[in-house]
């Protein structure tokens, strides 16, 4: 996969050299390339911002810089998804990671200040994304979050593709479940039975009965769109009315 990433700011994205998304890189299962909008302002100060017409609080970006700078590195048409990070864009998941991570060509613009000319919006983004209902200073790190997300889905990127398929919110809508490793014993406290018996069945009907309970208790909402047997719901529900007499 290519990434073209826009920001003014591009010292920010030395962190994706480290780790794993910086061996990714090395062996060419993700090319990232960082531009920076200054280099397409055709001020004389290499200006990206100006005050909004109308008034308000702050600066906006500037229309013609992103515009130039998209028209160098991701012209129309482009044969990808553009996207703007942006509190107002559709809230990052799962399923939206899984889907952009099945793109070859994704071009990243990180805003900043008060946003950008809404021209850009119009001309040259297929997609904002939000990563929470809060306000940053920047698109950056949403951008990071975003990258980082996706490439751990590309073939060959983690070392086992089971880190994908058993973990948080791929587990058929829920939580994953607890994990342990040495020592047996920290502290007093013991690591559960069951996943020292050898009994594969009884291990994974252990790791799918916790990774219920753990939804249950920190993302109630997602049981109603986990994908659960009778028998399960049918447990759920006595244990719910279990709570409430003990309430």
């Amino acid at each position: 996969m290519e990434i073209n990433i826009l920001t003014i700011f591009p010292e920010m994205f030395a962190a994706l050299d480290s780790s794993i998304l910086g061996r990714a890189q090395e062996a060419d299962k993700i090319r990232l390339h960082v531009h920076n909008i200054r280099d397409y302002s055709e001020s004389k100060h290499k200006n990206t911002d100006d005050y909004p017409f109308g008034g308000g609080a702050g600066m906006l970006m500037m229309v013609q810089p992103i515009a130039s700078a998209f028209d160098s590195v991701a012209p129309n048409p482009y044969p990808g998804k553009r996207i703007f990070m942006s509190p107002r864009g559709r809230k990052l998941d799962q399923q939206l990671v899984k889907k952009l991570a099945l793109e070859k060509n994704l071009t990243i613009l990180c805003g900043r200040y008060e946003g950008v000319d809404e021209r850009v919006m119009d001309e040259y983004i297929d997609l904002e994304i939000s990563i929470g209902d809060y306000v940053l200073t920047g698109g950056e790190l949403p951008a990071m979050v975003l990258i980082d997300s996706i490439s751990r889905m590309l073939q060959g990127v983690l070392g086992s593709q089971e880190s994908t398929q058993e973990e948080s919110f791929s587990l058929e809508g829920l939580l994953e479940y607890p994990q342990y490793t040495r020592p047996r014993e920290f502290r007093g406290k013991a690591v559960p039975e069951v996943l020292l018996n050898g009994n594969h069945a009884q291990i994974l009907r252990w790791r799918r009965e916790q990774a219920i309970l753990v939804t249950r208790k920190r993302r109630p909402d997602m049981l109603e769109r986990a994908k659960l047997t009778d028998k399960e719901r049918k447990w759920l529900m006595a244990l719910e009315e279990e709570s409430r007499h003990d309430d």
